[in-house]
């Protein structure tokens, strides 16, 4: 298939994945996480929708604090995706808000403009079947209609909102059927699930629409007349502006609401196309389950990890080694600074726990004790008043940015490797059971020059050590 100039891709890319603590964290969502495969969940979507919208059609909308994250993500994969645009909500307001920003945008550079509005975290392995539903999706979107991607149901599923078909669309040709929507359904008990599946009349409410920019801000005039007024204001505003204080002011007046409840529900114009995707929306930590290979007791296990007698349970352990011993509808998940344990039917109250680390402002809720970047990563083993101990590795061939600390200074000792040293005026190189001191409001770069991984060990010390305090004059990676 080829890429049509006036389909636009929106990624939806701004949440937390709370649900998925403690593999995700707010600064490492789930969308950036690659259990799911090699690759991450954003990267995944960005590449299924690739055969229809080309990179420089595709936006993702996100906040200003994840927007760094995520282009660091995708700039570093096997494949790196780095044509793709990025709108920074000034604050999260749900995906009404998001949207409208979006529709905004599209409708002042393009008056034609037809948007595939996707979440950044779905797991979908049918890839053709959804190429498929997406152009048809697109063609029905051009003539005016409001459409969702709804998923034929496989099971009387009580967590999912259901969508119930109106009348044939007969004049859309093309392998997916199309119709009218009666109606949206609130997600159902199970016995009414039950029915929903045996009647063949509903489907899942997958949360992936497509529509022109000027049909949905349209139907926002009318339905949400006061979002629309704000979103008149962004018009005016060029994308450099949308981080500015006027911005925010003005977007922290929209309701923050959802697409569904302030449009969808309420509109004349919504159409559906079913579709078979074999698809998940990882909304919890139950997913691990149904990704993974269940052994005969039906538990999903993976890393270092000893399990006697257990049935029906996902253990998941990355460097510690992890036992368990006679579990029933377990869910065990051990990362290097938490560990979490809870039956399977309190997997969506994982978020109660997010909160509560939130209250105590615990780094846990906040970012891993491992944190990826462009050159490597680096892993924090030990902090205390006026300290940190890092162990950085970078790439062969990779270095940081230059840059400077003004209340911190930095000592590194290489473990592995040689290390290419920037100090003020100087380079030089240290070896191996080498060290090098860093003063504050010293200009310096850590680089490998070698061919293998280099490793430090950094012991930081000062007044304040956090992350922020980076001034960059020089970087590889056009970072701010």
């Amino acid at each position: 298939m080829v890429a049509f100039s006036n389909l636009y891709g929106i990624i939806l890319a701004g949440g937390a994945g709370t649900r998925f603590w403690p593999l995700s964290r707010e600064m490492s969502p789930k969308q950036l996480l690659k259990v799911f495969g090699t690759e991450s969940l954003i990267w995944q979507t960005i590449k299924r929708v690739l055969p229809l919208i080309s990179q420089e059609n595709i936006y993702i909308v996100t906040n200003s604090k994840l927007a760094e994250e995520i282009r660091i993500n995708l700039i570093t994969e096997k494949e790196p995706f780095d044509g793709v645009g990025y709108l920074i909500e000034p604050e999260a307001r749900n995906t009404a808000p998001a949207i409208g920003l979006a529709a905004a945008y599209l409708s002042s550079i393009d008056e034609d403009a037809v948007m595939a509005v996707l979440p950044s975290d779905h797991l979908i392995d049918n890839a053709d079947g959804f190429v498929a539903a997406l152009s048809h999706g697109a063609e029905v979107a051009r003539a005016g209609y409001l459409v969702t991607l709804g998923l034929k149901p496989t099971r009387p599923e009580t967590g999912f909102g259901y969508i119930k078909r109106g009348p044939s669309l007969d004049k859309f040709s093309g392998s997916h059927p199309s119709f009218l929507v009666e109606r949206f359904v609130e997600k159902p008990d199970r016995e009414t699930a039950k029915e929903y599946v045996l009647s063949g009349d509903y489907f899942w409410n997958s949360g992936m629409f497509i529509f022109k920019a000027s049909t949905i801000l349209a139907e926002i005039e009318r339905l949400m007349p006061r979002l629309y007024d704000l979103l008149i204001k962004f018009k005016e505003l060029s994308l450099d502006e949308w981080g500015s204080e006027r911005a925010k002011a003005i977007f922290s007046k929209a309701e923050p609401i959802s697409i569904d409840y302030g449009v969808l529900e309420k509109s004349d114009k919504v159409a559906v196309i079913p579709t078979d995707l074999d698809w998940n929306d990882v909304g919890s930590l139950i997913a691990l389950g149904d990704f993974l290979e269940n052994d005969e007791w039906g538990n999903a296990v993976v890393g270092n990890v000893i399990d006697v007698e257990s049935e029906n349970s996902i253990i998941y352990g990355e460097n510690r080694l992890v036992v368990t011993l006679g579990l029933e509808d377990m869910i065990v998940i051990d990362t290097h600074d938490a560990t979490l344990v809870c039956q399977k039917d309190r997997a969506q109250d994982v978020r109660k726990v997010v909160d509560v680390l939130k209250a105590r402002n615990a780094n846990e809720y906040l970012v891993h004790r491992t944190m990826y970047r462009p050159w490597g990563c680096y892993t924090l083993l030990e902090s205390g008043p006026g300290f940190k101990i890092k162990i950085i590795e970078i790439k062969p061939g990779a270095r940081l940015s230059l840059q400077m600390h003004h209340h911190r200074s930095e000592h590194w000792v290489v473990i592995s490797g040689t290390a290419r040293v920037t100090r003020g005026d100087e380079i030089f190189n240290v070896h191996v059971n080498e060290s090098t001191f860093i003063p504050p409001s010293t200009i310096h770069r850590l680089e490998n020059p070698g061919m293998i991984p280099l490793k430090i060990i950094e012991v930081q010390n000062g007044e304040y050590l956090e992350e922020d305090d980076i001034m960059r004059t020089e970087d590889d990676y056009a970072r701010q």
